[in-house]
């Protein structure tokens, strides 16, 4: 792969990604929107499906990465660190693209709602703020999301049929339902980061604030998560 290449698919992949991921919590959060309080499920396999679009989508330009916390983990895993920066830029890139891109599709929306809990639509946050334990959630769900990965990664029948990139997609559905209700699992650095600037900079009436004390955990502990992941991952295959 091309530094070209990766950096086309990353970006690419994941501005889709937030795109249709941002989408569905706006879809069920804004007061004027068809699926208004749809709840958590809608949440979980819209996300697993935005997963499944943009990682089909993107695979053979970059691997599809899509997410800071794959990459470290891969990285962690085999030890090659060259292409790392390229990876990480080009997501935080997209991800801040996509929540743009899904504030456009939602503009009227956005308008008529007016209120300030919008940032639930763009980034995560607890319902029980405590940093230790929201630390310890994010970090065991990516553990989780990306030991998986590279396990299933071992299987070549998986890689070969694509099969391995639907198991992913619904991997993300399941830790959404089982682990992801006491932080809305972030469980990748990019998908939260990079909407919290978007919600930050977008002109959205009543915004409220971006939360910034909570915005590290579901930065480091994703990244503390792929990278124990990965360390794992290379003592066990």
């Amino acid at each position: 792969m091309t530094d070209k290449s990766i950096f086309l698919g990353e970006f690419l992949g994941t501005a889709l990604l937030l795109l249709l991921g941002n989408g569905v919590c706006a879809a069920v959060t804004l007061t004027k929107s068809k699926a208004k309080g749809a709840g958590w499920p809608v949440v979980t396999f819209g996300w697993g499906f935005a997963v499944l679009a943009a990682a089909y989508a993107t695979q053979s330009l970059s691997g599809a990465h899509l997410n800071p916390a794959v990459t470290i983990g891969i990285a962690t895993r085999t030890g090659e660190w060259g292409k790392v920066p390229l990876y990480l830029a080009a997501q935080f890139l997209g991800a801040f693209v996509g929540a743009v891109l899904c504030w456009l599709a939602y503009l009227g929306q956005f308008r008529a709602h007016n209120k300030d809990d919008v940032l639930g639509i763009f980034a995560t946050g607890p319902e029980v703020r405590h940093p230790v334990q929201n630390l310890v959630t994010e970090f065991l769900a990516t553990f989780v999301l990306v030991f998986v990965i590279l396990g299933s990664g071992q299987t070549e029948g998986l890689k070969l049929s694509g099969t391995g990139t639907l198991i992913v997609a619904l991997l993300v559905v399941g830790i959404g339902m089982s682990l992801g209700g006491p932080t809305g699992y972030a469980i990748n650095p990019a998908r939260d980061l990079g909407p919290r600037v978007a919600h930050a900079v977008l002109p959205i009436p009543g915004k409220g604030g971006s939360d910034w004390g909570y915005a590290w955990v579901p930065v480091v502990g994703p990244l503390l998560g792929a990278a124990a992941a990965g360390l794992l991952a290379s003592a066990a295959f």
